[in-house]
């Protein structure tokens, strides 16, 4: 096939139809007769680059033969491994600049302000961002304190890459969540971590307090419902365990 050009045409067009074409449509967008059409099309179909399909006649008549391109695997798997190798010799390095590069990406994304003054807030914010990249979230309350909440990723867009790549993959999303929740205020008070195939197809994502030093100024300016227990001048009482909103005594307010 590589040394007929009527037949790479043929396969173009073919690839580029949305349906099925018949010899006589090809015929007719070509400008070749239908016979030297037909030929070219049993040699394509031999080699398994088209296939056939039978098609309701036009009128009375026998059914028309339909042709569709076979779609070949363009490589994304070899593709991934080529880009991944390019961000750093190891896994390590190449999750830094996984991370940086989603961060990058968070930057750039056009997003409404919801400040984060609570580590429910931050589960909010971060459960509307997946849910709109097709993550699929859920409230994973099992093993949630002051201090942590998590978040179970019941789809991936990227979940079979991700089984090769996590390092890559994980870190471009972790990247993204943490840049999402500085951008509303968290910078320096909640920390994002991500854990691949907890299950095989469930991923977790889990969303920290920073520990600081009470010296901290960044800790010090922080709401009392973002610093970590150990820092709190009031250990935060649940309102809502559904929720998940901090609550201070009365007195205390």
């Amino acid at each position: 096939m590589s040394d007929s050009w009527p037949r790479r045409r043929l396969l173009a067009i073919l690839r580029g139809a949305t349906e099925p074409l018949d010899a006589q449509e090809l015929a007719r967008i070509t400008g070749q007769h239908v016979t030297t059409v037909r030929f070219h099309l049993d040699v394509l179909t031999r080699e398994s680059l088209v296939r056939q399909f039978q098609q309701p006649p036009r009128g009375r008549g026998r059914p028309r033969i339909g042709y569709r391109a076979v779609q070949r695997s363009v490589g994304y798997q070899e593709l991934a491994q080529v880009l991944a190798d390019q961000l750093g010799p190891d896994p390590v390095t190449r999750s830094a600049a996984a991370i940086a590069a989603g961060r990058a990406w968070g930057a750039r994304m056009d997003i409404n302000a919801h400040p984060v003054t609570s580590l429910a807030d931050a589960r909010d914010i971060t459960m509307t961002l997946m849910s709109e990249l097709g993550f699929a979230p859920e409230k994973d309350p099992v093993g949630d304190t002051p201090d942590h909440v998590g978040i179970k990723l019941t789809a991936c867009p990227l979940r079979e890459l991700a089984r090769s790549h996590a390092e890559v993959v994980c870190g471009v999303h972790i990247g993204l969540m943490r840049e999402i929740l500085d951008r509303n205020g968290a910078h320096g008070r909640v920390d994002v971590q991500l854990h691949p195939f907890v299950e095989p197809e469930l991923c977790t994502a889990r969303l920290d307090l920073t520990v600081a030093k009470p010296e901290t100024p960044a800790m010090e300016a922080a709401p009392e419902e973002l610093r970590p227990a150990s820092l709190r001048s009031v250990a935060p009482q649940l309102r809502d365990t559904d929720a998940d909103v901090f609550e201070q005594p009365a007195q205390q307010r």
